[in-house]
């Protein structure tokens, strides 16, 4: 061995013991007579005394930055102790040492605060890993994927592989396509989620399955996508929606407790996916801070009926809501006071392309009670108090309030509520707040198509009371202008979303297991027997030879890393990530491939 201690552990209590260290010099800094050097290895630093008897050495063998080096010392006290570190109270008096290795001097400073941008850290990453901040982060992912197997162990569960190489089924996001040398002409597709074999291994008896699997998917990507990331994939026979949701919250709470020492011991809030739409604008609400939504005149179909028709706000021949499908508004706490400049920065935030509105209305509710708008030419002070008290407003707090085409305008308004919750500080990095999203709809409407497609996934099945109006109705849209008239369009699937602070961290579904269910299914979605066939036949014919009742879910892993971890972005919790366009700057991948390899694989490429 070339060390008997890491760079981490020794204490005080080592005093007088011999010992050799191996890593890398962090710095190197002369006093006189005497040079000290900062040691560091994945556990630690330590700091070494290296006084003038070996000055000579150190001449001609000087140290840099990143060499990586031996040290033969003893264990004394320090009399400058540094508290920062857990070794701060010893270094180490060398007797000799080596130079394992010299190293260039590195294109970025190798610390917490490093002077390296994302993109040159990306491309030399071997050495953005060595600083403690990553490590940090890659030491919480390994805690997380510890603390999930051991729970998932404790209960039950088989940890099964699944096949990498698969049959391409582009319903969902983009597959990546891999040829077939011995099969010329024909692609493999790397598997978006394993979902069809977890299924299959219901079918065949094992009711406790999961994986810590990779998952590919060719789609655009942003600061929380990768175009492969890890899920922690499972799956269960012989149970309904309670029993997942019960066995999947503990799972996530034992997660809490070992990885951040946070014994989550309340219940996880329940919410419907029309309440989470209605009172927050999306289906995964952050919930650790109020500022609901208020409808003060909606399109939207909560319930099979329209819940707002707009009493407080028509009539008063202010064109924007009168004319508007949807008017929504928040009361933001405290911020009545925000000048003309404040109120104007978020009139151009919510005009931006990403956000799309025309505009945005204010009023202020002042401390002294009165109320003052950018509609008073239109509403009475009796009118805006009556509205600020149906917005859940208090003296102090501004109303703002947006109007337009319903879906365009929910979205807004919840984007414009996570942006003022974050610089209102109310969404705070060390605050946990788990949350239980149900009762998706089954199906959403492509009005390209003219047809409906699949919420969450062809496999998921309706809610129990909800199979008859599948099975019984023709799922073509003869009227397209009336497609929510369908009875398509009130199905609700037995589906469930995992929320954290604002974030989906899990998703799953009870699914089809009967064949006429999902053949029908199959239909709605616009495929033809022959083509459900083709691409899932294997799946159908099982359902044919027993398949049991079963369920599953699929959690992000790298996302529930970063929330864990306080960030929200999951490449700091990737040891290798992509950048946004796809690619591995460190490797510069994708890439082209030899001629002889496309002539091997029968592929042509077309000139651009």
């Amino acid at each position: 061995m070339f060390r008997t201690h890491t760079c981490g552990e020794l204490r005080l209590h080592d005093a007088g013991t011999a010992v050799t260290l191996a890593g890398w010099v962090q710095t190197v800094r002369k006093f006189g007579a005497i040079t000290f050097v900062d040691l560091r290895d994945r556990y630690g630093i330590t700091q070494l005394s290296f006084e003038e008897a070996l000055n000579t050495e150190l001449e001609s063998n000087p140290l840099g930055r990143e060499f990586v080096l031996q040290v033969q010392g003893t264990v004394i006290e320090r009399s400058n102790k540094n508290a920062q570190l857990p070794t701060g109270d010893i270094e180490i008096k060398v007797a000799s040492f080596t130079i394992l290795n010299k190293s260039a001097v590195p294109p970025f400073t190798i610390q917490d605060d490093t002077d390296g941008g994302d993109d040159l850290r990306m491309k030399y990453r071997y050495l953005d890993l060595r600083r403690a901040a990553v490590r940090k982060n890659l030491e919480l992912r390994y805690a997380v994927n510890r603390a999930a197997r051991n729970y998932l162990h404790e209960k039950g569960f088989m940890d099964i592989e699944t096949p990498f190489l698969i049959k391409s089924t582009p319903e969902g996001a983009r597959d990546f396509v891999v040829p077939s040398r011995m099969n010329e002409g024909q692609f493999y597709a790397l598997p978006q989620s394993p979902q069809t074999f977890k299924q299959l291994l219901m079918v065949s008896g094992y009711d406790r399955y999961y994986q810590i699997v990779k998952c590919f998917r060719d789609e655009d990507l942003r600061a929380d996508r990768q175009p492969e990331f890890t899920q922690i994939d499972c799956e269960m026979a012989f149970v309904e929606q309670e029993d997942i949701l019960a066995m999947f919250e503990g799972m996530i709470k034992s997660i809490f407790k070992e990885v951040k020492g946070i014994d989550y011991s309340e219940a996880v809030e329940r919410m419907t996916w029309e309440d989470a739409m209605w009172n927050y604008g999306n289906d995964k609400p952050d919930i650790r801070f109020g500022m609901k939504v208020a409808n003060l005149k909606s399109a939207f179909n909560r319930g099979g009926q329209i819940a707002a028709t707009g009493e407080l706000i028509n009539g008063a021949g202010f064109g924007v809501f009168d004319n508007a499908e949807t008017v929504l508004a928040i009361a933001v706490p405290g911020a009545a006071e925000y000048t003309r400049k404040q109120l104007d920065e978020l009139t151009d935030w919510v005009k931006r392309p990403q956000i799309g509105m025309q505009g945005l209305v204010n009023i202020k509710y002042n401390a002294d009670g009165t109320l003052k708008s950018s509609v008073d030419k239109f509403y009475s002070a009796e009118k805006l108090q009556v509205i600020a008290q149906f917005a859940g407003a208090n003296p102090g707090d501004l109303i703002l309030i947006l109007a337009g085409a319903e879906e365009r305008t929910r979205k807004a308004i919840s984007e414009l509520r996570l942006m003022l919750a974050e610089r209102l500080g109310l969404r705070k990095k060390d605050e946990f707040k788990l949350l239980w999203v149900l009762d998706f709809p089954l199906f959403e409407y492509a009005e390209e198509d003219n047809r409906w497609v699949a919420r969450h996934h062809p496999f998921t099945a309706p809610k129990p009371d909800h199979i008859s109006v599948m099975i019984d109705n023709d799922p073509t849209i003869k009227d397209a202008a009336n497609y929510l008239q369908h009875p398509y369009a009130g199905i609700k699937a037995n589906a469930y979303d995992m929320v954290l602070n604002g974030n989906e961290i899990g998703g799953g579904s009870i699914r089809i297991f009967q064949r006429q269910l999902q053949e029908k299914m199959f239909a709605a979605l616009g495929m033809t027997e022959e083509e459900a066939q083709h691409k899932f036949g294997f799946l159908l014919g099982a359902f044919e030879y027993g398949a049991p009742p079963h369920g599953g879910i699929a959690f992000g892993f790298d996302r529930l890393c970063a929330l864990l971890g306080g960030s929200e972005s999951i490449r700091d919790f990737i040891a290798f990530p992509k950048n946004n366009a796809g690619r591995d700057v460190m490797l510069d991948a994708p890439a082209t491939i030899d001629q002889k390899q496309l002539d091997e694989l029968g592929i042509k490429l077309t000139e651009s």
